[in-house]
């Protein structure tokens, strides 16, 4: 499993292509839609930063996957975001204010198949797993 020096090499590493690009480059990846999520961390009330792949959009809401890569732990990212729905959203042409929400059962087995559709690698990290891989809706404000 991916650690987390390993995660946060991989986001400093995508954010300087981002950068030295002038923002040209890194907005798509394995075909999936790149956002920057901007959650508020549930120990330190400060932003945090990642940058992930959006495997499926339906109209303005986004669809994200917690895998951590197959990892037993929760992302970081979705346990700030289970504690405090608000977040900010980046695209390469748009930030927004969005909700964030944990897919219920029948959403996320509607959506599971589309999503690794679009990228096996989700199905594999399910395999390596016992937890059940949530899949989160990020929704437009109002």
């Amino acid at each position: 499993m991916p650690s987390d020096f390993a995660l946060k090499t991989m986001n400093t590493i995508h954010r300087t292509v981002q950068s030295v690009s002038g923002g040209r480059l890194g907005w798509s990846l394995a075909k999936m839609l790149v956002v920057e999520l901007t959650t508020t961390g549930r120990k330190s009330g400060l932003p945090r930063s990642v940058m992930l792949t959006s495997p499926h959009q339906n109209g303005d809401t986004i669809v994200l996957v917690a895998s951590r890569g197959g990892d037993d732990q929760h992302p970081a990212w979705l346990l700030n975001l289970r504690d405090n729905a608000s977040v900010t959203v980046g695209t390469k042409n748009d930030t927004k204010q969005m909700t964030a929400r944990i897919a219920d059962e029948a959403e996320r087995a509607e959506l599971w198949p589309k999503i690794t559709a679009v990228y096996k690698g989700y199905a594999g990290y399910q395999r390596k797993t016992d937890r059940e891989i949530p899949v989160v809706l990020l929704e437009p404000v109002g």
